[in-house]
């Protein structure tokens, strides 16, 4: 019998720590040591059952080598069944076993089935879960490549200064880094820009990301999205394209792109990654331009089998202008939007009118001594002149260069990052978010603060955010409020 790792999943071994994952089911594992040994022996390449245990002897050197046999194909046996692995009698069956990512042939898991804020949500996502595994000893798992700060859009809200959309990252870095992400066992790697596809190189740097063996995601309009691209996403087995489209309405999308015609590029484009079995996620962020439009988008999105989400908090620019936030919505907007989502979102409703659900929310509490935040935990991102920075839209933060440093230094000794690292919640606002009763409705983030802040100060609460967060609880309260009543409890 031969096994082999499907095309979509991917292993790595952290500090002895085995941890497999797959974006076609959105599943994952993490092993103990003896586990890890079996998966590291694995590869995209059909092995035979004894070519892995002789593999996996070398490990368990007084091991008998059939007990080894019959425990490793059990255990490979069992990542199959959860869709990890592909087996078969021959190389040739088990690639006609492996059933790829497919949008006709089976109902895609990138449908989002509610449209919450993710500051309610129960699920521990993957990241959230890596960010608690290494929160010890923090371990670059996933990182944000910008190919090119260039952009053919202009959006209104774009929390990038559109003066500085000038550089594209040379050859030399980009291989460097890629080199340097490699040897750090990195596992997802995020090619953005700007917009990415400007890049004249766009093509060969995502066949090197691939060739890398990392998981390979792209942010882009899809407005330049042609048919050798689309060709060389499906070669790669690309694990996903994120997109923005901002509404069904052509006049509304294009008046916050300043692109006239991009909405029919944008959705042209989505059907064609569609049509091409290519996974799509649409993002549908909210203002005063489209505040009516989102629910269609989000339908339009379901009714073709793609995840979608919406996003009502709009961050300043980096440079602390705030000029874009004119388009931000005003407390009255939000709390439409608050509504609209809760009336798609079947089960948030029931989880809101569960008998506890009022006590839960009104009992959390940010924990004082908690990490104020998962930055450089397991992710940071890079802008194109080889700056290091801690997530997307906190560009001033400036972390290091690759210009003059290793991103390995930049990670394990950057003062900023161990400062980062150190916050917690009683240092936000003077702790002053460890004893609000609207916790359970909020997400303090540093960046929207910073960006905001005409200091740049990261941890001073941001008012805005604390009136949303009053007026969402408002909201899920008073519906729940109304809902029993109407069913008489």
């Amino acid at each position: 019998m031969y096994y082999r790792q499907k095309f979509d999943t991917f292993i790595r071994n952290y500090d002895g720590a085995g941890y497999i994952t797959s974006t076609g089911i959105f599943n994952d594992r993490v092993m103990d040591e003896s586990g890890t040994v079996f998966i590291m022996a694995l590869s995209r390449e059909a092995q035979t059952l004894d070519e892995l245990t002789t593999k996996i002897c070398k490990s368990f050197i007084d091991a008998d080598f059939e007990t080894v046999k019959q425990d490793a194909q059990e255990f490979y046996d069992e990542l199959v069944t959860d869709g990890f692995l592909v087996k078969g009698e021959t190389p040739e069956e088990c690639n006609k076993n492996e059933h790829c990512f497919s949008y006709k042939d089976f109902e895609p898991k990138t449908i989002r089935e509610d449209f919450t804020p993710p500051i309610m949500r129960s699920r521990m996502s993957t990241q959230d879960y890596l960010e608690q595994h290494f929160k010890d000893k923090p371990h670059l798992t996933s990182f944000q490549i910008e190919l090119t700060s260039k952009c053919n859009e202009r959006c209104v809200h774009c929390y990038i200064p559109h003066e500085n959309k000038l550089y594209n990252i040379t050859d030399e870095m980009y291989y460097n880094t890629l080199k340097q992400l490699s040897e750090m066992q990195v596992l997802s790697v995020t090619l953005s820009g700007g917009e990415p596809m400007l890049h004249p190189h766009f093509i060969d740097f995502l066949k090197a990301a691939k060739d890398c063996d990392f998981c390979v995601n792209i942010l882009s309009n899809l407005t330049l999205l042609n048919d050798e691209s689309i060709k060389t996403m499906k070669e790669t087995r690309l694990s996903s394209v994120q997109v923005s489209l901002y509404s069904m309405n052509p006049e509304h999308h294009d008046a916050i792109t300043k692109l006239p015609g991009s909405f029919e590029k944008t959705k042209s484009a989505i059907l064609k990654l569609i049509e091409n079995d290519i996974p799509v996620q649409v993002s549908c962020p909210t203002m005063k331009a489209n505040k009516d439009d989102f629910g269609e988008v989000m339908h339009w999105a379901h009714e073709h089998k793609i995840r979608a989400i919406t996003d009502y908090t709009m961050m300043a620019r980096y440079d602390h202008s705030t000029d874009n936030l004119d388009n931000r919505l005003n407390l009255d907007e939000v709390g439409k939007v608050i509504k609209d989502i809760m009336a798609e979102d079947e089960d948030y409703k029931k989880r809101v009118l569960e008998p506890e659900f009022e006590n839960d929310c009104n009992a959390f509490c940010h924990n004082p001594e908690r990490r104020l935040c998962g930055v450089g935990v397991s992710t940071c991102c890079m802008v194109a002149n080889g700056n290091i920075y801690p997530c997307p839209g906190w560009q001033e933060m400036v972390l290091g260069s690759l210009q003059n440093d290793t991103l390995k230094n930049i990670w394990e000794n950057s003062e900023k990052m161990k400062w980062l690292r150190s916050l917690q919640f009683k240092d936000m606002g003077g702790g002053e978010c460890c004893k609000c009763d609207k916790a359970a409705f909020c997400a303090p983030c540093m960046v929207r603060n910073a960006n905001e802040n005409p200091d740049g100060d990261p941890l001073k609460i941001n008012r805005h955010f604390c009136k949303v967060a009053a007026l969402n609880k408002k909201i899920v309260l008073d519906w729940r409020e109304a809902k029993l009543k109407e069913l008489g409890k």
